[in-house]
């Protein structure tokens, strides 16, 4: 869930405030069906990939759907998948079950969405996964290096976009396997899910239904609520610990007492072991509230999050041995992994799917 960092308006916190997270440091939330940075074990319930059901393909894509300039005729190549093993043919007019790719690769999307493969054979469905333009190996003008080198190639990176071209490769498909009557469900997750309820509304005549996952629908600048994705964030460590909770918001305060002492940065740094000095106690600030928002988003079994970190940091007593920044480190390595050090701006590094997202965010969403 890519990852977004547009600062929101500064808020003036005091230890008085519920937030469990400095509502200064609080970022949009990040979508995405799962972390692009934290890897959580396999969701037993879901079946491993078996790519060998799985054949590739890629498709002659129209760049700009919309206006009629010379460059709106340029094609690029998207990626999509399809899993015929269980299908009941066109004659049975049976299903076609269609993920709507989000910001990701295909190759991601496909290791972390088990819905499609633990529903296709029960339903003899048709399975279709689509990469979403600018990601993955789905890039307009050649090349990443191309597609995401200014404002005007990112120009074509939006969701109408994306619907487009999810409209033209579902048409495709049923061309090509002769299935004029046979239902298209969209799904998506997260981002994902929002393109598959606006697919589902722009393009009624293609798509039956939609199943939008976790779908911020009025997630938006102008409809959701200020801090609402923190209040969550809050809400859920609160909820799985209250001890946890007041460490974790007691620790803020903490971080900014240190930093002002003589060379308290350097003593941050140390406590935290980072990889690089600290410029401010924003730095650890930032890394540590997204370790949190991470944490809450993603938490899933087998192994919980959220769990995790606060039996981390509460499994240290609260005694002068142990002091409250201790604590908090605990509940990072818990999170993280024990690391030679730790780079504070390891979720925001420019890959390129960070680069097209923040794009999308910047522009249109939030």
């Amino acid at each position: 869930m890519s990852l977004p960092y547009t600062i929101l308006i500064l808020f003036i916190f005091s230890t008085s405030s519920s937030y469990l997270i400095p509502l200064a440091h609080s970022k949009i939330a990040r979508l995405g069906i799962s972390s692009k940075t934290l890897k959580n074990e396999p969701d037993g319930s879901t079946q491993k990939v078996d790519e060998s059901n799985l054949k590739m393909y890629y498709f002659n894509q129209t760049l700009d759907h919309f206006t009629f300039t010379p460059e709106s005729y340029m094609t690029f190549q998207q990626r999509y998948a399809i899993d015929s093993t269980h299908w009941g043919g066109a004659k049975a007019n049976a299903p076609i079950l269609a993920f709507l790719g989000e910001e990701s690769s295909l190759d991601s999307d496909l290791a972390a969405i088990g819905f499609l493969r633990d529903n296709g054979p029960r339903l003899n469905a048709l399975l279709v996964y689509i990469e979403h333009r600018y990601y993955g190996e789905t890039m307009p003008f050649g090349s990443a290096e191309e597609a995401l080198k200014n404002a005007s190639t990112l120009g074509y990176l939006n969701a109408a976009q994306a619907l487009a071209d999810y409209a033209a490769i579902l048409l495709h498909v049923k061309e090509k396997y002769s299935t004029n009557h046979s239902p298209i469900i969209v799904i998506g997750g997260s981002y994902g899910g929002m393109l598959a309820a606006w697919f589902r509304l722009k393009y009624p005549h293609i798509a039956l239904g939609a199943l939008a996952s976790s779908a911020p629908l009025l997630y938006f600048e102008d409809t959701r609520p200020k801090f609402g994705y923190y209040y969550i964030v809050t809400k859920v460590f609160k909820e799985a610990s209250e001890r946890c909770y007041n460490t974790i918001r007691n620790s803020w305060i903490e971080i900014d007492r240190v930093a002002g002492k003589p060379n308290g940065l350097s003593i941050l740094s140390k406590q935290f072991k980072t990889c690089a000095p600290l410029n401010g106690s924003f730095d650890i600030k930032d890394f540590l509230d997204t370790i949190y928002a991470e944490a809450v988003q993603y938490n899933r079994g087998p192994n919980f999050w959220v769990a995790k970190v606060c039996n981390a940091i509460n499994a240290n007593p609260p005694n002068r041995r142990y002091n409250l920044l201790d604590r908090i480190f605990a509940g990072v390595v818990a999170l993280v992994g024990n690391r030679t050090c730790y780079d504070t701006k390891m979720f925001a590094q420019p890959t390129n799917n960070n680069i097209a997202w923040r794009w999308q965010v910047c522009k249109f969403y939030f």
